[in-house]
């Protein structure tokens, strides 16, 4: 797990990686993908446009297919990842998440509060059973990871390898919570975004092709 550590905090020397050719916010192209119980919601039966971005390139896949969207990526130390272009405040955000293959050393999940390819939180989680709340801002060479002690931490109650785990992050004021499969792990406090996007993101830490499913994404109201 050290060589995770590691190798995330090179993320903010790649600043363009799977966020580049997005469109604005504000964009009225989508479908409104709202629901009576969430503010948004996809469950990736290809029905509605969510706005979610799709590409292959430079070894990284992000695909709407089989109802779900899937991320993969063979590029160490590089996280791509996915938003459907919109802005939100305070929000709750669930997903279904499952690894279909690849290195257990990675990360995947939840982003929140996103502001540009260079602002926003990270809720992640690992094939290894590791979790940790980051944050990439502008101006800073390197993820800071807002856990007690600046790195991951441990946690039994994450599904490991090729598995299924329910994620969801909080982006409520100030105070940032990540869960795994109703179990909650970690809340933190921080003031530097108050509102922007989400996302859904993946990154390997090995060499191999790190494959995880997202599906059933809902974002509430606190």
């Amino acid at each position: 797990m050290p060589r995770l550590i590691a190798v995330l905090s090179l993320i903010a020397m790649m600043p363009l990686l799977a966020a580049c050719d997005v469109l604005p916010f504000g964009d009225t192209g989508p479908d409104s993908c709202d629901s009576v119980s969430a503010i948004f919601e996809d469950d990736f039966s290809g029905e509605q446009n969510c706005g979610w971005l799709e590409y292959n390139r430079g070894g990284a896949v992000a695909a709407i297919d089989g109802g779900s969207l899937i991320i993969s990526t063979s590029n160490p130390g590089e996280i791509w990842w996915t938003n459907p272009e919109r802005a939100f405040n305070d929000v709750i955000v669930e997903v279904n998440t499952e690894q279909l293959g690849g290195p257990d050393d990675n990360a995947y999940g939840i982003i929140c509060r996103y502001q540009d390819e260079e602002n926003f939180y990270l809720f992640l989680i690992s094939g290894d059973g590791y979790y940790a709340i980051g944050k990439y801002k502008s101006g800073q060479d390197r993820v800071t990871y807002l856990t007690e002690d600046g790195q991951f931490a441990r946690s039994e109650q994450i599904n490991q390898g090729v598995a299924v785990n329910q994620l969801q992050a909080s982006c409520v004021g100030n105070e940032l919570s990540l869960s795994v499969n109703g179990h909650p792990l970690l809340t933190v406090i921080d003031s530097d975004f108050i509102g922007g996007d989400i996302g859904l993101a993946v990154s390997a830490l090995q060499q191999g092709t790190v494959e995880v499913e997202f599906d059933d994404l809902r974002v509430m109201v606190p």
